[in-house]
């Protein structure tokens, strides 16, 4: 059955809230503190760490989630200069042509012409003015995507700049800058329904570096597990229509790491039981490239996940499998996904995380 806006009201009302606070990458402090409010009024221990907010239901270890809250935005980095945050934000380190966050910004340099962005405190959120996108491109010395702005000439080195976001909901889809604030709020409103188990909120994941803080928290508590689901929206062109009228992205394996096989199948076997249309990233990435090879093309990468590099950065240690749903329009403010997908994610994971849920929820 098609979910209405009305079925989904209270996880709504959540991504409104949520999407109106900036989250800029390397400045998520003001998100955070949002966070943290929205689930102590439910009673969910809050931990705060560098890079990372630990929220712990009454069964902590039953099951584990992890969702991002940075989303890209821009950082002044000098009089009237503003550069794309995450690149900033990362060092340059990974600027060798082939890794997705640059590929998607060739596609989408001429994507923020006309957008109305504000700056904020980094610690304290507080407004600092706001303008309009007047021109961008990519700088082929500096490698980065270099924006000028009117109205926010005033801003020093540092301030961070965030893309000023609403909500649209039109015949059954929701737009907003969605990566990755839909599955925060996907994941406050699993708490709100009785989720008791471990949710982290990771900062700095479209820099790769989120996957060190959350390793660190398993290390701090001497803690592993096999049963992490990292949460996050996949992307896909306007013309991948088979990918983006799935209603859930699943994954064997990223560019980095195998997943865990038996957390991957147990999240696909939940799905076929609720009869969830799935696609595997994997597979439709790897076709793609059979065809682009025969067409002599570059090969598409698989992508660096959170989960991915966990894995990686771990050794195995911390595992588990992702669930990811499809959108188009990636890293804009018009990123779009399906209510039927996130109504299907809900019901995924209120599935296949029964066991942590309070029973009278």
């Amino acid at each position: 059955m098609e979910p209405s806006t009305t079925s989904l009201t209270t996880f709504l009302d959540y991504l409104k809230l949520l999407v109106r606070q900036p989250s800029v990458v390397g400045y998520e402090e003001p998100f955070f503190r949002l966070i943290r409010r929205e689930l102590e009024e439910m009673g969910i221990k809050i931990s705060l760490y560098q890079g990372l907010l630990v929220a712990e239901g009454s069964k902590p270890t039953s099951n584990y989630l992890s969702a991002h809250v940075d989303r890209h935005g821009l950082i002044c980095t000098g009089p009237n200069e503003f550069q794309y945050a995450a690149f900033v934000t990362q060092n340059r380190s990974e600027l060798n042509g082939n890794s997705v966050s640059e590929q998607t910004l060739e596609k989408i340099a001429d994507r923020f012409e006309g957008q109305q962005v504000h700056a904020y405190e980094p610690w304290s959120g507080t407004y600092l003015g706001q303008g309009t996108t007047r021109h961008s491109y990519i700088s082929e010395k500096r490698k980065n995507l270099i924006i000028e702005i009117n109205g926010l000439e005033h801003v020093t080195p540092g301030v961070p700049i965030a893309y000023s976001d609403r909500i649209s909901i039109h015949e059954g889809r929701v737009s907003a800058q969605l990566d990755n604030v839909l599955m925060v709020a996907v994941v406050v409103y699993l708490f709100s329904q009785g989720y008791q188990g471990t949710a982290f909120f990771t900062a700095q994941e479209e820099a790769g570096r989120s996957w060190r803080y959350l390793a660190d928290w398993f290390y701090r508590v001497e803690q592993a597990t096999k049963k992490l689901i990292v949460l996050d929206t996949s992307p896909f062109g306007e013309d991948e229509k088979e990918a983006s009228d799935s209603e859930i992205i699943l994954r064997h394996k990223d560019a980095t790491a195998d997943f865990d096989e038996k957390m991957v199948a147990e999240i696909a076997a939940a799905s076929e039981k609720l009869g969830i249309k799935t696609v595997y990233k994997d597979i439709f990435i790897e076709h793609h490239n059979e065809q682009r090879l025969v067409d002599g093309k570059k090969p598409l990468s698989l992508g660096r996940t959170e989960l991915g590099r966990i894995i990686e950065g771990t050794d195995g240690l911390i595992s588990g499998a992702t669930i990811q749903i499809p959108t188009t329009g990636y890293h804009t403010s018009e990123e779009t996904a399906s209510l039927q997908s996130i109504a299907m994610a809900i019901n995924l994971l209120k599935e296949v995380l029964k066991e942590s849920f309070e029973q009278n929820k």
